[in-house]
């Protein structure tokens, strides 16, 4: 019987190694690959998914594991993609994901294509999520075991010819099984410590990589209230965040919060708590999982945020790749630039980017 061939997609953490391993198991010819990634001049090893200690760490699964281990450059097309998306969307006003453009672009296309030139049926990652074969035959993703890990948010930007190459092993069990696996794989990684910052930023403050790297994008400003009334000067767009309240530099006997950001005009609106709050917006950039557009409006959880609680919403297709969502209790914290994601239970539906 002729073993499938499958790439894991290698971190040089534990939940990679682990997918990696439980493959093997399973009875797959595994190759190892992990993607060398851009960072800023003169910061060359600090980008976090691709550090010289993660690739030793892989280098060292792999040899544990006695799988063949590559290393892609993907520099260039990470900078010119996933980073270059961070800086427009701030540009824009927004506050963007760029873990959404990677999963889109680069892992899910660039090392993708390898892994299907390399001969291999399938890819895997270390994400935490269930991937399942519907009645219709469409491919599903499903929430992990381990809702705490649950990562399908990020996932919502998968189209059916890319999940019909993904496994996700890990999606299966929780966290904690996923370390005692590794432990009795005797793998080094079993006790690693996770890492939830954004990989090229090194555990920097945003602000810092930005004041680097699009400082012309922070301009001062007018600091306004709803109503057009002119309290303050903030220092750039983009070093605030809806919802903040600290740091505004605006005397005011009552707490104030961002509400919104006017790239336009470079405005900065700021309000009480009680203003704070959305209940309707819209969304572009739409993918549905299955492909098809629903034809008539329905109810959805929907999660505004990667570590947001899911809301009960109508959510309702429109023209184009859009929708609009109507939230049955206010959302304080949805955000231009991050995502809408939608929800039936543990089936994750698809989502968009937040517009308004």
């Amino acid at each position: 019987m002729v073993k499938k061939k499958v790439v894991v997609a290698m971190s040089g953490g534990v939940d990679s190694s682990v997918a990696a391993a439980l493959l093997k198991q399973q009875g797959y010819e595994v190759t190892g690959m992990m993607l060398r990634l851009w960072s800023e001049p003169g910061k060359e090893d600090s980008n976090r998914c691709c550090t010289p200690d993660s690739m030793a760490q892989a280098r060292r699964v792999a040899g544990i594991l006695d799988i063949p281990f590559y290393v892609i450059d993907a520099k260039d097309v990470f900078r010119e993609t996933v980073v270059q998306y961070f800086l427009d969307g701030y540009e824009r006003g927004e506050t963007p994901n760029p873990c959404l453009m990677c999963n889109r672009q680069i892992r899910w296309t660039f090392l993708l294509n390898h892994a299907l030139a390399l001969g291999a049926e399938f890819m895997a990652t270390g994400h935490y999520v269930r991937r399942k074969t519907g009645d219709d035959g469409q491919i599903e993703l499903l929430r992990a075991v381990d809702h705490s890990k649950d990562q399908s948010y990020v996932l919502h930007v998968l189209k059916q010819e890319q999940l019909a190459h993904a496994l996700f092993p890990v999606g299966e069990y929780p966290k904690p099984e996923i370390r005692r696996i590794a432990a009795d794989f005797g793998l080094p990684t079993a006790s690693r410590a996770d890492s939830q910052d954004l990989c090229f930023l090194a555990g920097e403050d945003y602000r810092n990589f930005l004041q680097r790297n699009a400082a012309e994008m922070l301009k001062p400003g007018k600091i306004e209230t709803a109503e057009g009334k002119v309290i303050g000067e903030h220092n750039g767009l983009a070093n605030y965040t809806i919802g903040q309240r600290k740091g505004l530099g605006v005397a005011s006997p009552v707490p104030l919060y961002v509400m919104t950001k006017r790239a336009a005009s470079n405005t900065l609106i700021v309000g009480e708590a009680h203003e704070l709050g959305s209940t309707e917006l819209t969304v572009r950039d739409v993918n549905w999982l299955n492909g098809e557009a629903p034809s008539e409006p329905f109810r959805a959880d929907v999660k505004t945020r990667y570590t947001a609680k899911e809301v009960p919403s109508l959510v309702s297709p429109l023209n184009g790749d859009q929708a609009s969502v109507k939230f049955d209790a206010p959302v304080r914290d949805a955000t231009a630039g991050q995502a809408a994601v939608f929800y039936q239970g543990e089936l994750m539906l698809g989502g968009g980017i937040i517009v308004q």
